[in-house]
């Protein structure tokens, strides 16, 4: 059991939740993530872990209620007890001295992106951070991300607010007047697809932080695995960064719908559109 310590609210349907957890913080690094289930008869659900605190042995997490477990974890109260929180799990990103490093974050993936941004400044990188959003109310970290002094370009679909566009709109300018050393992206399949193919004619070395439907987050279920460089992957363990060049995202798109209906109608009964 974990006790729920503090939410806030980031935008429509997007929750922050710092849960006490001491082991998980203690060990925690950028990139990372944890499995967490609200109730003992829930689903596991794999949550990047956006912050922590080692002394005070807490950890954030930022959850949309897209289904019925997510719905669960986001409606759960201050002071009330998550059933499981396991982590953390992964392999956590690859922090060094790289240059320039431009690091996208679309929709809840900016939770992905900002601690690893936060850790590239750290180590003495130059780190330029893309946040993108379908609209304003979308956007979530900016201000995280700006008072930690790091450069903030920020896009929305419908031009509510920053650059009327999408984030590789953004992208293809930096690399035309400023090109990083190394860009990462977090997000939408889709959108981190479109990053690597921005970069990939420029050989800029670029990481995409995969979302596989994930199960267990060991390495025994198989269900989170990928193909990268023809070869078969877990994300869980081998991941969740991977070569973006490399990264089949057409498996990766189609593995992701494969329980849509059951999906669509889990949210039908909890109550949500």
């Amino acid at each position: 059991m974990a006790r729920v310590l503090d939410t806030s609210e980031t935008g429509p349907g997007i929750t922050r939740l710092r849960v006490d957890a001491p082991r998980v913080a203690r060990h925690w690094r950028a990139g990372q993530f944890a499995i967490i289930r609200p109730t003992s008869e829930s689903e596991r659900v794999p949550l990047t872990i956006a912050a922590a605190h080692r002394s005070q042995g807490w950890i954030e997490i930022i959850v949309q209620a897209v289904g019925r477990t997510t719905a669960e974890i986001a409606s759960t109260p201050a002071g009330a007890e998550l059933a499981d929180v396991v982590g953390p799990l992964g392999i956590p990103s690859e922090i060094d001295v790289f240059g320039h490093v431009v690091v996208v974050g679309g929709g809840v993936g900016t939770a992905v992106a900002y601690p690893t941004a936060i850790a590239l400044a750290g180590a003495g990188n130059r780190v330029t951070v893309i946040v993108g959003g379908r609209t304003k109310d979308l956007v979530i970290l900016e201000d995280e991300l700006r008072a930690a002094g790091l450069t903030v370009v920020v896009t929305t679909d419908d031009g509510s607010a920053g650059v009327h566009g999408l984030v590789t709109d953004a992208l293809t300018a930096i690399i035309a007047t400023d090109p990083p050393d190394r860009v990462i992206a977090a997000g939408p399949i889709p959108m981190m697809r479109a990053v690597a193919e921005a970069t990939r004619p420029h050989g800029i070395a670029t990481m995409a932080s995969l979302n596989p439907i994930m199960i267990d987050g060991t390495g025994m279920c198989g269900g989170c695995r990928v193909r990268v460089g023809g070869e078969v992957r877990f994300a869980c363990i081998d991941g969740p960064e991977f070569d973006a060049h490399l990264v089949d995202f057409d498996l990766l798109a189609r593995r992701n719908r494969a329980y849509l209906d059951f999906e669509r109608t889990q949210r039908e009964l909890a109550g949500i559109a």
